[in-house]
């Protein structure tokens, strides 16, 4: 059974950095991808991006390109995201997701999403992250 379990969010300042943990366990295989999305009070859900856990190949949201950058280790079996320059409309709760369908994942994470649109195979209960002064 698959698990997934998010950690690290919390209060920070405009321009601050701050970095999230995604703990996933209960794969049999290393193919499937890993996923970060948000969503503030009373918008739709939107990717953040995503890292593809065959080749390590990440891929990112033309709103944080620059900023955030996913990274992996392996041997945790933990997957980070980690948030530079932070801007107030990061403000969210940030949720990990994985799913063998690795291709619909990558359009998903790097894309805002329409209701209904995508539904990921595991995700975790999400951690809230605040940019505010």
């Amino acid at each position: 059974q698959v698990h997934i379990v998010e950690s690290g969010g919390g209060l920070v300042q405009p321009g601050g950095s701050l970095r999230l943990s995604c703990a996933v366990s209960g794969f049999s295989s290393n193919k499937y991808g890993i996923g970060w999305f948000r969503q503030a009070p009373g918008n739709e859900r939107e990717g953040v991006g995503c890292l593809d856990n065959t080749d390590g190949q990440t891929y990112y949201a033309a709103a944080v390109k620059g900023r955030f950058t996913i990274s992996r280790d392996s041997d945790k079996n933990l997957v980070y995201l980690h948030m530079n320059n932070l801007k107030p409309e990061d403000t969210g709760v940030y949720y990990c997701v994985a799913d063998r369908g690795v291709n619909a994942l990558r359009v998903a994470a790097t894309s805002r999403l329409r209701p209904g649109q995508y539904e990921p195979s595991y995700r975790g209960q999400g951690t809230q992250v605040t940019v505010s002064s």
